[in-house]
């Protein structure tokens, strides 16, 4: 029986310049940016988790004004994603991702920021823990989230990622 078009996660792995990484959709949308290097395995694990009634399909065609803009990032020629995406995480989770859409490229802001402007001052650590659970990274820029102090800070990606995705915005 064929799986419905509603219930399918389409991926592929972008390559771009030393870039590497596995990138996903639903039909609704950007659901994923795998880390740097990152195995297959990655993903797999975030759809069964996060859609467990979704079917992974490799997908280059569907996936490629993703992999475009991406590029086009990556590659300085970008500084905003205009592609939908389709966030799945908590209702917290989901506001922090908001705020960290809005940070401008080349900016950067603390974790104690994003906690203020979400309303709840007192919950850094749980801002710090929906930002680690960012499933689209670069579009959903937690890479310019850091420390109060300005130092850089944990990223799903590893540091030397969000250190080469600071460096691309300055």
């Amino acid at each position: 029986m064929e799986k419905s078009r509603e219930s399918i996660v389409y991926w592929m792995l972008l390559n771009c310049g030393p870039w590497t990484m596995y990138i996903a959709a639903t039909k609704e949308g950007l659901c994923y940016v795998g880390s740097q290097l990152a195995p297959f395995e990655e993903l797999s694990k975030w759809v069964k988790k996060r859609l467990p009634a979704y079917v992974l399909l490799e997908d280059k065609y569907v996936m490629k004004p993703y992999a475009t803009e991406l590029t086009d990032y990556l590659e300085g020629r970008r500084k905003k994603f205009t592609l939908p995406m389709d966030l799945h995480g908590t209702a917290f989770q989901q506001a922090v991702w908001k705020v960290l859409q809005e940070i401008p490229f080349g900016q950067t802001v603390s974790y104690s920021d994003i906690a203020e402007q979400i309303q709840k001052p007192s919950a850094v650590r749980a801002v710090g823990t929906a930002i680690g659970a960012n499933p689209v990274l670069i579009t959903v820029p937690c890479h310019r989230v850091i420390g109060k102090s300005g130092k850089l800070t944990g990223y799903r990606g590893g540091l030397e990622m969000k250190e080469l995705l600071l460096g691309l915005e300055k």
